[in-house]
């Protein structure tokens, strides 16, 4: 790649990563629209994604990693307790803690959620794009894909 970027390059970048971010926060609302229960608060939700992806952990963990107040996330967990959402169980290195844990119930209504925006888009991609324009969207796929490579 050369080194050199002219300042019509740097403005079509500028462009191009302003349209990426407006059409990244569309589609991120139209998902959580298909995907998600809509009873649960927009407060619960990165918390049980969390634990969806990291697996169990206590609440001072989950606090840290929100980037919140203990008290703030016990009261989260007690709401999600309440809803039978999540599970505690002993921490098995060290007993006095408690491991937070999605319940059998959320881990189905997060499948469904998926299974409901896979279905969705899916859809989407068959009824309004031509099988020229869907590989076009695969080309883009690779190439959004190198932009987040490490």
């Amino acid at each position: 790649m050369n080194d050199q970027v002219s300042p019509a390059q740097s403005e079509r970048a500028f462009a191009l990563a302003e349209g990426l971010w407006a059409i990244y926060r569309q589609l991120k609302r139209k998902l959580r629209e298909q995907g998600e229960q809509r009873n649960l608060r927009p407060s619960h939700v990165p918390v049980l994604l969390r634990l969806h992806k990291d697996g169990p952990a206590t609440v001072s963990s989950l606090a840290r990693a929100e980037g919140m107040r203990p008290q703030s996330m016990s009261a989260i967990i007690t709401a999600l307790l309440e809803a039978g959402l999540v599970e505690g169980s002993p921490d098995p290195t060290d007993r006095r803690q408690t491991l937070m844990s999605l319940s059998p119930k959320c881990q189905k209504l997060l499948s469904e959620g998926r299974a409901a925006t896979q279905d969705w888009l899916t859809t989407l991609i068959l009824k309004k794009l031509s099988s020229q324009e869907q590989e076009t969207l695969a080309s883009a796929i690779d190439l959004l894909a190198r932009l987040i490579e490490d």
